[in-house]
């Protein structure tokens, strides 16, 4: 007989998230300086004065550990040398001015341009994961399909995997019902176009709700006799969730709030390289030179990466 257990690779060269963290901080320093140029980003009032230099990157590191490594706040407190108080107040500060979401949406932007595509999309696809939560969590409820018991996590991603829009709710709320603040968000920046998602989109009351916002929500099958068909570009969703699962802190959600609980997911998306063989093989895409450094976190793409990942 055979030895039943496959042991773990240990090889850092299939995906390595901790080679790219500089250029998540670099990434998020710039922003911050954007911000506060624009005034985006008022100056703190306080006795302490605010962090800077390598203080600041620290903090900057501590937060992205949390949502990698699903640390509790008083544990990368304790290893960083700095007060769990004190970088879960950055954090929520950083949430609060939309920090995670503005900086999301520029790199969205640089890397479609990059791409040679328009900056913003012309499709969308909507999908939804559940995914299982503390008793802690902002919001509980069963998903009886699946049998978890937490929250689903609602998306609306353009052809490259990189979301439009995020939102939450109870497992229990249905899929029709759970998109809807989603297609808001996005037709709040402007989008008009088709959402595309699977069959369980359907139903009259989403449809005209999507007609109001100037969105076409098109349910179509990804799916024959059991077997994952891709269909079009709605399967590019499915590496979004994908990536997503990597980090800890979303796996089974803690967060008290929803806002946190977005912004976590904001960065995983912010801290994930796109590598140029990813968007050559997305549909409708243009066929970018992997051996081009393109930056859109500040990194160097590797495309091997993605070839032994995929």
């Amino acid at each position: 007989m055979g030895n039943a257990v496959r042991p773990a690779s240990t090889t850092p060269a299939s995906w390595d998230a901790f080679s790219d963290v500089e250029a998540f901080v670099e990434e998020v320093l710039s922003e911050l300086t954007a911000m506060a140029a624009d005034g985006s980003r008022p100056t703190r009032s306080g006795p302490k004065p605010a962090f800077t230099g390598a203080a600041l990157r620290k903090a900057i590191m501590a937060i992205w550990c949390v949502c990698f490594c699903g640390m509790q706040w008083r544990a990368i407190g304790q290893l960083s040398g700095m007060p769990f108080g004190t970088l879960y107040a950055l954090f929520a500060r950083w949430t609060r001015l939309g920090l995670w979401r503005r900086l999301l949406d520029r790199l969205r932007r640089t890397w479609r341009l990059a791409c040679g595509d328009m900056a913003e999309p012309s499709a969308t696809v909507i999908d939804s994961r559940t995914c299982p939560s503390a008793w802690s969590c902002f919001a509980r409820g069963v998903d009886g399909g699946k049998r978890i018991r937490g929250i689903k996590i609602h998306l609306a991603v353009e052809k490259y995997r990189i979301p439009l829009a995020i939102d939450a709710a109870p497992a229990n709320v249905h899929d029709t019902k759970g998109i809807v603040p989603v297609l808001r968000e996005i037709a709040g920046c402007g989008f008009q176009g088709p959402a595309i998602g699977d069959l369980g989109y359907r139903g009259e009351r989403l449809a005209n709700a999507g007609e109001t916002l100037g969105i076409t929500v098109q349910p179509i099958a990804r799916g024959r006799d059991g077997m994952f068909i891709p269909t079009e570009i709605a399967w590019v969703v499915e590496r979004s969730f994908i990536w997503i699962s990597r980090y800890r802190r979303l796996n089974t959600i803690v967060e008290r709030t929803k806002d946190h609980f977005v912004a976590f997911v904001q960065i995983a998306f912010i801290s994930h390289p796109v590598h140029p063989s990813e968007a050559a093989h997305s549909p409708g895409s243009q066929r970018v030179n992997a051996t081009n450094k393109l930056s859109v976190i500040g990194c160097e793409f590797r495309p091997h990466i993605f070839r032994a990942r995929h």
